[in-house]
């Protein structure tokens, strides 16, 4: 016979999964802002529209979360 689901435990996993992908999201926009900051990143204007575009479909793939 098969077990019963253990439907908390499946939501805490995915809930685990969310919030490790939230900090490494937060991380890596934090070391953006520190490279910005120091200097070592092109100026404001240069290749930012890539990084634009891709920060939209990371907010609309977070969204549909």
């Amino acid at each position: 016979m098969a077990r019963k689901p253990n439907y908390g435990q499946n939501r805490a996993e995915v809930n685990r999964a969310k919030q490790a992908r939230k900090e490494a999201k937060l991380e890596a926009l934090k070391e953006a802002v520190a490279r910005r900051k120091s200097g070592e990143d092109a100026p404001e204007g240069e290749g930012d529209a890539a990084a634009d575009a891709d920060a939209n479909a990371d907010a609309q793939k977070q969204s549909e979360d």
